[in-house]
């Protein structure tokens, strides 16, 4: 059994998919492992570190059963692919659904992590849950970093200078680490979610939780927001609008899957707030929250800042590496292979809810 390492070839993509850590729970699978040259360089993770841990350097998969990626690899990273080899990492099916043809060239076992089921059993495989908590956390070092005040309350001879209130605008994982974040920095924190179940969640955290009053119910089967009808969403802006002009910082998270990101902060509440303040908007991938947010740019607006970055993991590239191999590896060891070798479960409901392609054929509607 042979596992290979793929390069990231995406602009800014500074992530690996996996540690020397990783590399020799692998090996003591009884596979053999090769690196692709400079694939931890992002992570800080040198070639040498790799071949410590016992694995090959070497950008050749033909021979390789299992391919372990972050991003969607570029069809030509993948021409040498030995027909039925295994694909693992976050392929972004509804963004690239081109890719599935390449896949299917080469009758690939395409594994996408982001479709994995939520359920509790999973949560050691949750390459959702592992990133998005660190992007929480980075969205608030960069607003503050861009903030031009301080964070807490300071007490001083010459006078106190009063805390930063942030608002954050969606309470999933993302926006959980983001609050408990900027509480520790010493800030004022409020926060509002279409579902109430977060309710009790933001308020552990010591935050001031924000809601619309409804009977709709604002979450899927799957624990996601969804979207809500035209009455919420008007009572919803009008609030936002009401608390946002208060705010220092503002931390946006909301998405919905596989749709266009909802429109949370308009161009007037952008306007009506104070000079200086900051807009970390996390769905600037999916469109943003904020129309007037750039796509991994930094700008300002009516005397606001808007930092669009759309991969914020990336920028902890160390911490979401070593979280992100240690989920492909739990996958890979509870559900691809046994002391005997490959042995993919294929009935398993974690198989089947990430599985793209299989035998030359799209098996997961896309």
């Amino acid at each position: 059994m042979k596992i290979a390492i793929l390069r990231e070839t995406t602009d800014g993509e500074k992530r690996v998919a996996a540690t020397p850590d990783a590399v020799k729970k692998y090996i003591a699978l009884g596979a053999s492992v090769c690196v692709a040259n400079g694939a931890g360089v992002g992570s800080s993770i040198g070639d040498g570190e790799f071949e410590a841990a016992g694995a090959g350097i070497s950008g050749d998969i033909s021979g390789a059963d299992i391919i372990l990626c972050v991003r969607p690899p570029a069809p030509a990273a993948l021409a040498n692919a030995k027909d039925g080899a295994i694909l693992l990492g976050m392929l972004e099916p509804y963004a690239n659904r081109e890719l599935l043809a390449t896949y299917n060239e080469r009758k690939i076992a395409a594994f996408s992590l982001e479709l994995l089921p939520r359920i509790s059993r999973a949560q050691s495989m949750d390459v959702l849950s592992s990133q998005s908590n660190l992007a929480g956390y980075r969205a608030v070092i960069d607003a503050v970093a861009t903030f031009g005040k301080a964070v807490p309350m300071m007490m001083t001879a010459a006078g106190t200078v009063a805390p930063a209130k942030v608002l954050v605008l969606g309470a999933g994982v993302a926006g959980l680490q983001a609050i408990a974040t900027a509480k520790r920095l010493g800030a004022v924190v409020s926060a509002f979610d279409v579902r109430p179940v977060a309710k009790e969640q933001v308020e552990s955290l010591g935050a001031k939780f924000i809601e619309v009053a409804a009977e709709e119910n604002a979450e899927t089967t799957g624990g996601y927001a969804k979207e809500m009808s035209d009455d919420y969403k008007r009572k919803q802006s009008e609030l936002i609008a009401e608390t946002i002009k208060k705010q220092d910082i503002v931390i946006s998270t909301a998405l919905i899957p596989n749709r266009p990101a909802p429109v949370l902060i308009t161009e007037d509440m952008v306007e009506s707030m104070k000079q200086g303040s900051v807009i970390v908007d996390l769905a600037a991938a999916s469109g943003g929250n904020c129309p007037l947010t750039e796509l991994d740019k930094v700008v300002k607006k009516h005397g606001v800042t808007l930092i669009g970055y759309s991969n914020l993991p990336s920028r902890v590239a160390v911490d979401a590496s070593s979280l992100y191999a240690r989920n492909l590896y739990n996958f890979v060891a509870g559900l691809l292979v046994d002391k005997d070798g490959i042995n993919v479960k294929w009935e398993d409901e974690l198989v089947t809810g990430t599985l793209l392609t299989r035998n030359g054929e799209i098996v997961k509607n896309v």
